[in-house]
């Protein structure tokens, strides 16, 4: 394991389910490491993903992280939660990819986007969903077009929810660091999303389609056509 995965200051302590896994796990136990994976993919995967801005390599990394974290999980002891432990390993592995990645190739203009989840009904208002895709795209495109610092502590603290002492001690750095970098990046995401939401508010509140026609078709019933 690398150092920086357990050197930083510890915020919050495991819970007890955290070490009932652990201690399952190192018995071999298919269903704790299978409880482990489910519980904590979406978290690392979107870690992973504010780093690297790939889908596919971001689900690499994090099947890389979980490697690694099985491979060394004897060493981890509660001091923190599982969760924060996981999220570091794959922070670690995500950034050295990134580095690995910028000594051979430049990064690509325009990855996939897969970060956030927004609810939609499709079946029920095909126009409204619409618009909240558009909505949705916008906001991926401005999450990845924050400058690394920036990107991480926003998808850690917006996206994922994590604490500011979470993510501080996730990126080993101070609670203070963390507030002002998120600031930053919530004044760029703004800025980004200013410049280019004009279009996308003309489709904010749609009223077309089968909404319009039902409220067509009730007027004129009770007019009595």
């Amino acid at each position: 394991m690398r150092k920086t995965v357990t050197s930083a200051v510890l915020t919050a302590a495991a819970a007890p389910g955290d070490m009932q896994l652990v201690r399952r796990a190192l018995a071999r136990d298919g269903d704790a490491f299978r409880t482990i994976i489910k519980t904590h993919n979406q978290r690392l995967y979107r870690i992973a993903r504010g780093v690297v801005r790939n889908d596919s390599e971001a689900e690499d990394i994090v099947q890389e992280a979980y490697v690694r974290a099985f491979a060394h999980l004897d060493t981890f002891r509660g001091e923190s939660s599982l969760a924060t432990w996981l999220s570091r390993i794959v922070l670690n592995e995500a950034l050295g990819r990134l580095r690995k990645r910028r000594r051979t190739v430049a990064m690509p203009e325009n990855p996939q986007a897969e970060i956030i989840k927004f609810p939609l009904n499709p079946s029920d208002d095909p126009e409204r969903t619409m618009a909240q895709r558009q909505i949705l795209e916008l906001v991926e495109r401005a999450t990845d077009s924050l400058p690394d610092v920036y990107r991480t502590v926003f998808v850690a603290r917006v996206i994922e929810g994590l604490s500011i002492e979470e993510t501080a001690e996730m990126l080993s750095v101070r609670p203070e660091t963390v507030k002002t970098r998120l600031h930053r990046a919530r004044a760029l995401v703004r800025k980004a999303l200013d410049d280019q939401i004009g279009s996308v508010l003309l489709d904010a509140f749609p009223f077309a389609g089968r909404r319009c026609d039902r409220l067509t078709e009730a007027v004129m019933t009770r007019l009595g056509f």
